[in-house]
């Protein structure tokens, strides 16, 4: 493919969208060279081509997201070199908790605080063995409280992608209550799962708990050059993207685990994207008496049950708050893997969904239920390490 012909017609089509076909879309490149010659012309002519001023790389899945419509000339053009697929809306996955009310001052968290949700994993009796130490964790999510004492000793600068070249400050709460969960230190009052790890949080998420999926695949992206471990993705969509899947395989054949949310719709039989793709851990949540949330979507692709209800954890300006959601359970499960990596380091995303699926306990389920996987639990999980 001629990278500057290609690069000219692009503009073009650009130039006169058609509104019933105006949006976000994502352009794949199915050549992996012809991808590169693009992407740097496109970067060298920006000044010149002045519609290609949305066009952004995606360097992860040799693709292009891009604001607007491509005439019908341009995809007959390139029909079979390059695939578009719509660029879809995505949700972070969480509820407010019954009966919660408002985000807790520090003053009335009594110290020391390990949540009820990581005591009923059994975290602490692993304590001994790991407590997450240099483990690396990416969280796409909606930035995180920089400033909140429990969370300080564990995060690195992280990155914004919703307004860049500042830190991921977080303008909505739920990415600080996911960190808090996964690696809060107890500096001040919380102890989180993985209090040693580092969390490099992506602000993917703006403070609505919105984003795209050219936004994840960006932060998938950065997470795979900064060599994390694992990412926690507590968000999701209803729509399949072969985008988002390819960002996850990519992150997969790079050895980083992927921890996903299954959604809040009380569903069965279904779950969200990108739990659904068999390269992640898909989570569902169980509420305080170990059953499987109302809330929480189930179904044979779900790989674990964890806590996600009334889960208390940390919350922007130095407060504390409880949230429902399958991306609480989501936390817990990222924070055992970085326990058990820290212990085994190396674990592959194939060894650790083997890890997932050996460190269960049996749900609390009606006679006659469906059958679904088991409840996490930490002391299992190492005692699978040792075997």
């Amino acid at each position: 493919m001629e990278a500057v012909a290609f690069v000219k017609m692009l503009h073009q089509a650009l130039t006169r969208p058609k509104r019933r076909e105006s949006g976000r879309h994502i352009l794949r490149v199915a050549n992996a060279a012809d991808y590169h010659r693009i992407a740097k012309t496109i970067q060298e002519t920006k000044g010149v081509f002045r519609r290609l001023a949305s066009v952004r790389p995606l360097p992860l899945i040799h693709a292009f997201s891009y604001n607007g419509a491509l005439n019908p000339a341009f995809l007959r053009k390139f029909a079979g070199l390059v695939t578009i697929e719509d660029d879809v809306a995505v949700s972070v996955h969480a509820l407010p908790a019954h009966g919660a009310g408002s985000p807790v001052p520090p003053g009335r968290i009594k110290r020391p605080f390990v949540p009820s949700g990581i005591r009923t994993v059994r975290v602490p009796a692993v304590w001994k063995h790991s407590r997450g130490d240099r483990v690396k964790i990416g969280v796409i999510d909606t930035g995180v409280d920089y400033n909140h004492p429990d969370l300080q000793p564990a995060l690195s600068r992280g990155i914004n992608l919703v307004h860049p070249r500042t830190l991921p400050y977080d303008d909505n709460g739920h990415g600080t209550h996911i960190a808090g969960t996964i690696a809060a230190a107890g500096r001040f009052a919380m102890t989180g799962i993985a209090p040693h790890a580092v969390l490099l949080p992506v602000k993917a998420f703006d403070h609505e708990g919105s984003a795209y999926v050219s936004d994840i695949i960006k932060g998938i992206d950065w997470c795979v050059h900064q060599g994390v471990h694992i990412i926690n993705m507590s968000f999701g969509m209803k729509q399949r993207s072969e985008s988002m899947l390819e960002a996850v395989r990519n992150a997969k054949r790079s050895g980083v685990i992927i921890v996903a949310s299954s959604g809040n719709d009380g569903r069965r039989g279904f779950i969200d994207y990108p739990a659904r793709f068999p390269q992640t851990i898909s989570v569902g949540a169980v509420d305080a008496k170990g059953a499987i949330a109302p809330f929480s979507n189930r179904g044979k692709r779900i790989d674990v049950f964890a806590p996600g209800e009334k889960v208390m954890s940390t919350w922007p300006k130095g407060r504390y708050h409880e949230m429902n959601g399958t991306s609480m359970a989501t936390a817990h499960v990222t924070g055992v893997l970085a326990l058990a990596m820290a212990a085994r380091p190396g674990l592959t995303p194939t060894q650790a969904k083997r890890l997932i699926a050996a460190a269960q306990v049996p749900l609390k389920l009606p006679k006659k239920a469906t059958r679904y996987p088991g409840r996490l639990d930490a002391v299992r999980a190492f005692r699978h390490l040792k075997g």
